[in-house]
């Protein structure tokens, strides 16, 4: 663990960052139990910062794992009415929402992903309140990492335990710019650092993005008319600034999902679930994904991709600088949080009705015909490499750069 002073003032920064606690709000945390010392800290810091109410929802990898090996899928359709009470509660009555990821990249390896596909099926149709609070812009939300055994020994493994985990707590400290002197005023500066290339972006009003790479990715995705591009922190309904993603390094929006054609080929290994996809490729066609492939983990591949129709549309894409600071630690996380965040990366899945002017007063009707995805699922995957060039194009034919060799131009 680090030092006590270090855990503390990481909790202060997530508490008092990234999800901007206001006196009187509700916190609501996650965490596998494995994370209690940090949460206790969490919860200090939330009514020190006079959090009206603390909810610590704790869970067992290690437990859910037996849960997986032992229930039949259709038990994976049912989810527990309790807990779909406990999370829209919380989301309705305007709790802030923090989610502390520790998990094994490889705790799930082998769990039929028919079951994974089940369960997040059932939790997005009973949460309902839960997903568009986040969605919609009306909670805060706030994923964060910390480090477990298990983690550290997927990311070190040839190190002992002791040594991984102070070398994955040290790169997760480092990349959620918590260990300088003042983080939070570390965080200003680093949201700050997106706004001009969000403004340049969204003045280009480009058409379409031409991604190339020497992997084979040779894909042309449509963007939508009045389609906006958003990065660093973001800002609810009712005003309040808060980082969803603690590391952050991406400028995101989400394209129209029915104009979408070529092959992208994933760069970099996808953790979902507890378990691992790499070396995959997917194709598109007028949209859709017509075809996909991989080396290791196809059958999870096609589960993600079989959730639903959504699923086999985009509703992301997001520009990462190669050599940000998270790809610069050399570190493969085997985390989609911290591995989306050190390279360009695209999700198959939900939209974002922030990334549409007006789309937050939107249904979820009128959101698609805008060329929003719906889906009840997300799932980014990393495509972002040295030598990648991004093109954009405008409705004249006109091309400008935005990447060339894995930067921007």
């Amino acid at each position: 663990m680090p030092s006590a002073e270090a855990l503390k003032k990481y909790a202060h920064l997530l508490v008092c960052g990234g999800c901007n606690l206001q006196p009187g709000q509700e916190l609501y945390v996650s965490a596998d139990v494995t994370q209690a010392p940090l949460v206790r800290l969490i919860v200090a810091e939330a009514y020190a910062a006079g959090a009206s109410n603390v909810t610590s929802y704790f869970t067992d990898e290690q437990v859910s794992r037996i849960n997986y090996d032992c229930k039949s899928v259709e038990r994976f359709s049912e989810f527990p009415e309790w807990r779909a009470v406990l999370q829209n509660g919380v989301a309705e009555r305007g709790a802030a929402l923090l989610f502390i990821s520790s998990e094994d990249p490889m705790g799930f390896a082998g769990v039929d992903p028919k079951k994974l596909s089940a369960f997040q099926v059932a939790a997005t149709k009973a949460c309902r309140a839960w997903r568009d609070g986040m969605d919609f812009g009306r909670n805060v939300w706030v994923i964060a990492g910390a480090a477990s055994p298990a983690w550290a020994a997927r990311v070190f493994p040839d190190l002992p335990e002791e040594e991984a985990m102070e070398r994955l707590w040290q790169a997760i400290l480092l990349t959620a710019r918590a260990d300088g002197d003042d983080p939070l005023a570390d965080w200003r500066a680093h949201d700050e650092s997106f706004r001009d290339r969000t403004a340049w972006l969204n003045q280009q009003r480009f058409d379409a993005l031409r991604y190339r790479n020497s992997l084979g990715t040779d894909l042309v995705i449509g963007l939508n008319p009045d389609g906006l591009w958003a990065g660093g922190g973001e800002t609810t309904v009712s005003g309040q600034r808060f980082y969803p993603n603690m590391p952050t390094e991406e400028i995101y929006t989400t394209p129209d999902w029915r104009r979408v054609d070529g092959v992208v080929v994933a760069s970099m290994p996808l953790n979902h679930g507890g378990a691992l996809v790499r070396d995959f490729r997917v194709e598109f066609k007028n949209g859709r994904v017509c075809a996909w492939s991989a080396a290791e983990g196809e059958d999870i591949l096609t589960s993600i991709i079989e959730t639903d129709e959504g699923a086999h549309h985009l509703g992301e894409c997001a520009l990462v600088p190669y050599g940000n600071p998270i790809q610069r630690t050399g570190v493969l996380f085997l985390n989609t949080l911290y591995d989306e965040n050190a390279a360009c990366h695209l999700a198959l899945g939900r939209g974002f009705a922030e990334c549409v002017e007006g789309g937050r007063d939107l249904d979820a009707e009128a959101l698609k015909e805008r060329g929003i995805n719906d889906s009840m699922t997300h799932v980014d995957f990393m495509i972002g490499t040295a030598d990648l060039t991004i093109t954009g194009i405008k409705a004249n034919g006109e091309e400008v750069p935005v990447f060339v060799n894995g930067v921007w131009a």
